[in-house]
């Protein structure tokens, strides 16, 4: 019985290792099915027909978050590569191992077929059972010949397992190779189109550098709109900021208020109990001193309720987590930080988050739950703050709000729609901030790409 069990368990082992292995095979191509889905969409909005500076300069920066998108889904592949070459080289092992057992197998078969050979005969059988000197040694005997019987069949049964275990194992084997072909096919395909991305951007840039006048008066545009958008942001966040201390304050004097009552009531209590105690004995009564109110050595300085530090505390948990703040596809056109643009003499880039450019109609939505902390309109368009305890993310470039000041939002929920501009091929760019307090953060780290 405990020898049927092990076969049946030796049995369960190899299609479990199978299962295994085509389950991570199909998990990586569901990976770069995906990722090649965002890359096909994302190229729409590489469009453009105008031929003017900003246009062109917005045109760059798209192309290079594409190229940006392409370089890292062939950094995926090469990873999956990888992978693939592993588990070829643990299946080439299994396989070697699975022979190997098939041979020994078919070995002792072949052997036990010979000893049955020569002691085939049911007279053998019964010489050798009754040839017995003892009763219990006859039965032993017989149940030696039935179990050898019983051993043989399954023997048999064993082989033909073992060599339909090698067939699958081989198959498999053959399954993984073929995805290795068309991991290099595809590879190969991506890097082509990369390569012509990068000549398209090329032209791009040889084309701006052409117009070199036009590119810095461009550029200082972009720049001074920034500084009017960042000095207006930091301006509301700076009074969010007093407006958080007060709550705190207003929190802890409250708490102190309490505090000192429930003390004043225990002490009141105690002078009855004293009080009772000293009537009921005939010994001189003695004063108790009064009770003095607890006084703090050192003021503290309160930044944060204790709901906002909850809620600050979650916030930071869930760091590489966040959704994007974008509901369409989508390519990050500018980084975080100052940067120059590559090929272009003197254009310096000073991004205080990310501009994420997605489909029109494209909408904003909370990255975290929080309260609106401010609405505000510039130029025209729409920018909502929202607060997440000590964390603020902004949301700029809206053509209207869905959410007004003091509104809680909770995760994804929908803020406002991007603008999209119907001079630049509708163009439609998100710029996205975080910020904890006065800090500037960078957004990419926190997001969930």
């Amino acid at each position: 019985m405990k020898r049927v069990l092990l076969i049946l368990l030796l049995m369960c082992v190899p299609m479990l290792l199978l299962a295994q292995s085509n389950k991570r095979i199909k998990e990586l191509e569901q990976r770069r099915s995906t990722l090649q889905k965002q890359i096909a969409e994302t190229e729409e909005l590489l469009k453009t027909t105008n031929k003017n500076v900003g246009s062109q300069l917005n045109g760059l920066n798209a192309l290079t978050g594409q190229i940006e998108e392409r370089r890292r889904y062939i950094d995926n592949i090469n990873t999956d590569l990888l992978e693939v070459d592993s588990e070829l080289v643990i299946l080439d092992q299994q396989l070697d191992t699975l022979k190997q057992s098939l041979v020994e197998k078919k070995r002792r078969y072949e052997a036990s077929l010979k000893y049955l050979y020569k002691n085939h005969s049911i007279q053998e059988k019964l010489m050798f059972i009754f040839s017995a000197e003892t009763l219990s040694q006859t039965y032993n005997r017989l149940r030696y010949v039935r179990e050898y019987a019983t051993y043989q069949r399954l023997q048999g049964n064993e082989i033909i397992r073992k060599q339909a275990e090698v067939t699958r194992k081989q198959e498999e084997l053959q399954s993984v190779r073929d995805e290795k072909i068309r991991l290099l096919a595809e590879r190969a395909s991506e890097k082509r189109k990369l390569e012509a991305q990068e000549q398209q951007a090329q032209q791009v840039i040889k084309d701006l550098r052409s117009k070199q006048k036009g590119l810095q008066d461009e550029i200082n545009k972009k720049r001074r709109e920034a500084n009017q958008l960042n000095n207006q942001i930091d301006k509301l966040i700076a009074i969010e900021i007093e407006n958080a201390r007060k709550r705190a304050e207003e929190e802890a004097r409250r708490e102190a208020a309490e505090a000192k009552k429930k003390a004043e009531e225990e002490a009141k209590a105690k002078a009855a109990e004293n009080k009772v105690a000293d009537a009921s004995t005939t010994k001189p009564a003695t004063t108790t001193p009064a009770a003095k109110p607890a006084t703090t050595a050192k003021t503290e300085v309160y930044t944060m309720s204790k709901a906002d530090r909850e809620l600050s505390t979650d916030f930071a948990s869930n760091r590489g987590k966040l959704p994007m703040p974008i509901t369409t596809s989508y390519i990050i056109v500018s980084h975080y930080g100052q940067y120059n643009v590559a090929g272009l003499r003197n254009v310096t880039l000073d991004n205080k988050g990310i501009d994420i450019q997605g489909k029109p109609g494209a909408q904003a939505r909370a990255v975290f739950s929080g309260k609106v902390a401010a609405v505000f309109q510039l130029n025209g368009l729409f920018n909502v703050l929202v607060r997440h305890g000590s964390y603020i993310s902004v949301y700029c470039n809206l053509s209207k709000s869905d959410v007004k000041q003091g509104d809680d939002v909770s995760t994804r929920q929908i803020l406002g729609t991007v603008y999209s501009d119907a001079s630049d091929n509708n163009r439609t760019v998100l710029h996205f901030q975080l910020r904890r307090e006065k800090d500037k953060l960078n957004p990419e780290v926190w997001l969930n790409k």
